[in-house]
């Protein structure tokens, strides 16, 4: 009794020193990637991206509901987060402790003090470096699903050791039905946390049975069915089977939606009632418990119902619409994501000879007063040359950009084909070494920084802070510039952690294997596994290392088990307490205290507000009423977040590029939400239901002159309705490329904001673009709908593109008719021709709207002081405000506005400093912006510092071998070309003295990388 309750005291002292590290560095609002989207579904129980996370949602809105007001929700579900995170640690303590116990006293004996401080020490050590590693402690922080995952993670594999220890008492298999509950509930979470159900039937195994090697390979085969059983069987197959029942009782049988789907339900339950009855009454234990298991998994599984529940409340969040059993199947399923070759499949140059269907699409409709579930398309997949096709496929995606960075990493010719032996290269170069082992290092070892990179010296490496170590494969780090050098997340840990992690492995399998292959089997499935089951793709858009937290979670038990390890060398000097007692000093001070002393800085987040403020200032960007297009996740959530939980400008209506090729999407764009009317669009609903107008292709039948220009409204109409389909199927044609928009007179276009009544431009008052030859899809057709009707309308909505829309070659020829209003581009109707006087055309910005709200409006996040890091993603996201600044800057000082000029500058040279976001490529534009504005010292000052970067990266950059070297030669060339054009400019300003030294300082780097470089 006394060694459980000091267990328990000091498991909670653990946890209790992680929940307040966390609630101290942790976001107060909304942050970047799926946060937003979170925050906006906790608060109002909506429905988040598939496979979707209910219980989460309704575990966060929990908090949420304790919140005093809308704009500390965010805070209160962040908490959230660090309250799991926290029971994470306490779960974590209590393993290592298990562990610990089994290896330091022998079963039915007492511990005596000594061993208690040892195993106490133990958890301790372990519980707190896993509190302070890199993954687990960026999870812990902020809304997203990651913290709560590795909670069930740690609450499963820790009741699997209580079942462990009372194995022999009579309701001992209550912990083993508990543990089915857990895994159903972690479903309604994140599906990692199925990977505990191997190491979980494993203790089973050797807890049950004398081990054999012919049991543990049968015990490890049966873990990884019912893996597979869980996954597919259960989670896929109920609502897939549900779906059948139900078209076959609404088609078939004339009744209504959703019967055939609760008739199944209640079969289901009816069939699992009469097995566990039949399997008490014939005294089949293990049957009995096994069904018991698969009633708690389906219980804990049918979190499920609520996103069905509320997406048919038509909640404003309500991604994939899983309002049906058919929809739920794509839901849980990811069907929107796609899939990857696991076992077999093509290569990236595998040649496709034709596409298979593998199911229907249907919608429900009612026709005649009766429900019906109408076929509206098929889905399909590609079929590749069984020739070229391979076992285990690791270069699999025949995109361009995956595709060349496949034969640059693997030094193939172009029209070349991998080998086999290629695809292991990339698997244990790239995918197990870069995309897991890395990540891996970063929590044990070390991190360089935090700059995404593809494999290159320079960018993203782990390291171990061991300079002799270090200088080999990622240069000489002390050279780099400030940017690099003092960036937040350059974390030396020396490999500490690593070596007392790598001892308790060692002490572990000397003395109990067993719970050592245990521990390992834990650590591959959450680690290894995933990669090899992910087959990722190069140049992803952020790193994954959360996806492996798992992996760190298992190690940090090894972690603590090194102390004992280290007791033992400290035992055979010093005996007794001072040696349990020292080794967990040791322990704590070389390991989680040199961890929290170096990640702190780059994970405190406590003052970090930079996603509230970059969406805040997207939306008032626009004009009431307005249409925002965006075009990815950190241009998207954010702005989620402000107006369904702190109510901003609910007015804007937002429309996601990578989402309105969706036919649940299109459904709600034709509907108001919150205080924003629907979008206006040419088609019906019968028009892109399904797989309808999926892509239509351009077709030049003859009869349209293919030299002239039609009205969009006109080409769309007869594209993608009914009344135009051509006798094409359903599928409809693109009759003719060239179109054009009516535009508005110079009087409606001030009226409406679009031009400034002193602008005395030249403008072409219409829009003239052409659509691409191969063809659109089903996404740009809803874009080209929604301009034809709004233009109709006498563009009645304002339509707005977020800033990181496509470029000109692949977003249908729009950027001649954009206007930069603030952070936004608006569409308007009319475009700026050259003048006799300028002969150019300048960039499209309404000056005042824009000066005014970059200088009295717009939120800087924590950017504008000295204390907060940012990571890289925040700063790319910071990158658009000094961009946009040095535009906004350059048409002042073409309008003679210099003073104005300087004074934005100045403003976002104060709102983003040095410290939040270091001297880079957007600086120089700045920095020529300030000359253009006549300011030549802040001009000369900016570039000065810029190119005290550009010359410590060079400096870097030579400390590489000749390879490395070669693999940047880009960033060396660019450096040296900006200094060479700050040189120019400053010249061309008048800036004789600034002209020469930096033209100096160009030739000085030109004179160290010539020949240093191919040319």
């Amino acid at each position: 009794m006394k060694y459980n309750k000091i267990n328990n005291l000091f498991g909670w002292i653990t946890g209790a020193i992680a929940y307040l590290v966390y609630l101290k560095t942790m976001e107060p609002t909304v942050s970047f990637w799926d946060c937003g989207e979170f925050l906006s579904c906790a608060a109002k129980l909506e429905v988040g991206h598939s496979p979707g996370a209910p219980l989460f949602m309704m575990m966060q809105r929990l908090f949420a509901i304790f919140a005093p007001s809308a704009a500390t929700q965010a805070l209160f579900i962040n908490s959230f987060s660090a309250l799991v995170s926290a029971l994470t640690i306490l779960f974590l303590f209590w393993t290592i402790t298990h562990y610990a116990k089994k290896l330091l006293v022998p079963k039915g004996e007492e511990v005596t003090g000594e061993k208690m401080a040892l195993i106490m020490g133990a958890g301790l050590v372990g519980g707190l470096a896993y509190t302070f590693s890199d993954t687990f402690w960026f999870s812990a922080v902020e809304a997203e699903v990651y913290a709560t995952s590795s909670f069930f993670t740690a609450i499963t594999f820790w009741a699997m050791l209580k079942w462990e220890n009372v194995a022999d008492e009579k309701y001992a298999d209550r912990w083993l039905v508990l543990i089915a509950y857990l895994i159903g509930l972690s479903v309604g979470v994140h599906l990692l946390n199925l990977l505990c159900i191997p190491p979980v039937v494993m203790i089973w195994y050797f807890r049950r049975y004398a081990p054999t090697v012919k049991g543990g390979i049968i015990a490890f085969l049966v873990s990884c069915v019912l893996l597979g059983f869980v996954q597919i069987g259960i989670i896929q197959y109920i609502p897939k089977i549900a779906a059948n029942f139900d078209i076959m009782f609404t088609n078939s049988f004339g009744l209504p939606f959703d019967i055939g789907s609760i008739t199944f339900v209640l079969l289901l339950c009816g069939g699992l009632v009469w097995l566990l009855t039949w399997a008490k009454k014939k005294q089949h234990v293990m049957l009995h418990t096994g069904i018991l298991s698969v009633i708690f998994i389906i219980i804990g599984y049918s979190s499920y119902i609520v996103p069905v529940i509320r997406s048919r409340a038509e909640v404003p969040v309500d991604m994939t619409n899983p309002d049906n059993a058919f929809s739920l199947n794509s839901y849980v399923s990811r069907e929107q994501f796609g899939s990857q070759p696991l076992l077999t499949g093509p290569d990236f140059t595998s040649p496709m000879t034709s596409v298979k269907e593998t199911g229907k699409i249907y919608t429900q409709v009612q026709k005649n007063g009766k429900d019906l579930y109408e076929e509206t398309g098929v889905k399909r997949e590609g079929v590749y040359d069984p020739a070229t096709t391979r076992f285990f496929p690791r270069v699999w995606d025949g995109s361009e950009g995956h595709a060349s960075f496949y034969r640059s990493y693997l030094g193939l010719a172009e029209g070349q084909a991998p080998t086999g032996a290629d695809n292991l290269s990339f698997f244990f170069g790239y995918q197990m070494n870069w995309m897991w082992w890395r990540y891996f290092m970063w929590n044990y070892a070390g991190r360089q920084n935090d700059f995404e990179g593809q494999g290159d010296a320079k960018n993203g490496n782990w390291i171990s802070g061991i300079k002799m170590l270090d200088k080999g494969r990622v240069g000489d780090l002390d050279k780099m510039s400030d940017g690099f050098k003092n960036n937040g997340a350059r974390n030396q840990l020396y490999f500490l952690p690593l070596i007392l992690g790598i001892m308790g492995v060692v002490y572990q399998f000397n003395r109990k294997k067993k719970d050592g292959l245990i521990v390992a089997l834990l650590f591959f499935f959450t680690g290894a596994a995933i990669g090899i089951f992910l087959n990722m793709t190069p140049g992803q858009p952020r790193e994954r290392d959360y996806a492996f937290a798992g992996a760190t979670y298992a190690f940090a038990v090894w972690i603590g088990l090194g102390v004992i390890m280290v007791y033992d060398l400290i035992a055979r000097a010093v005996k007794g307490y001072p040696a349990a007692i020292g080794a967990t000093v040791l322990c704590l001070v070389a390991v989680p205290t040199l961890m929290a002393k170096e990640e702190w800085d780059d994970h405190d987040r406590s003052q970090k507000r930079l996603a509230w403020s970059t969406a805040y200032n997207d939306l008032m960007s626009c004009e009431p009423n307005a249409i925002l297009v965006t075009f990815g996740d950190n241009d998207t959530y954010p702005l989620w977040y402000l107006q369904e939980v702190e109510g901003v400008r609910k007015d804007v209506r937002i429309m996601i590029n990578t989402l309105i090729g969706t036919e649940w999407f299109i459904d709600q764009l034709q509907r108001k939400i919150n205080d924003a009317d629907a979008v206006p669009m040419v088609w019906k609903r019968d028009d892109y239901m399904g797989s309808r107008h999926e892509h239509i292709r351009y077709m030049d039948s003859h009869k349209v002159p293919q030299d002239k220009y039609y009205d969009l409204y006109d080409i769309v109409k007869f594209m993608c309705t009914k009344d135009g389909d051509g006798g094409q199927d359903g599928e409809g044609y693109i009759p003719a490329l060239n179109v054009f928009v009516k535009g508005l007179s110079k009087e409606e276009l001030i009226k409406k904001g679009m031009l400034d009544a002193a602008d005395t431009g030249a403008i072409i008052n219409e829009m003239k673009f052409s659509l691409p030859r191969e063809g659109m899809y089903k996404n740009d057709v809803t874009l080209v709908n929604m301009i034809a009707e709004n233009a109709k309308n006498g563009w009645a909505r304002p339509i707005y593109l977020s800033g990181g829309f496509p470029g000109n070659d692949t977003y249908l020829g729009l950027h001649d008719y954009l206007r930069q209003e603030g952070m936004v581009y608006r569409l308007v109707p009319y475009k700026k021709v050259p003048t006799a006087e300028s002969k150019q055309v300048g960039m499209n910005i309404n000056l005042n709207k824009s000066y005014d709200l970059f200088m009295n409006k717009f939120k800087w996040g924590g950017g504008e002081t000295n204390t907060v890091y940012f990571d890289e993603k925040n700063r790319v996201m910071m990158m658009a405000y000094r961009i946009y600044a040095s535009q906004i800057a350059d048409d002042l000082s073409a309008h003679g506005r210099n003073a104005e000029a300087v004074q934005l500058l100045d403003k976002v040279k104060a709102g983003i400093t040095s410290h939040a976001y270091y001297y880079e490529l957007t600086t120089f534009y700045m920095a020529m912006s300030y000359y253009k504005a006549g300011a030549k010292e802040k001009g000369r000052d900016l570039s000065l510092a810029l190119t005290k970067n550009c010359e410590d990266d060079v400096e870097y950059m030579l400390t590489l071998d000749d390879n490395q070297r070669e693999y940047l030669s880009r960033d060396i060339r660019n450096d040296a070309s900006m200094v060479n054009t700050l040189a120019s400019t400053a010249q061309t300003a008048g800036d004789a003295e600034g002209a020469k030294v930096l033209n100096d300082k160009f030739q000085a780097i030109y004179n160290k990388v010539k020949g240093s470089i191919r040319q």
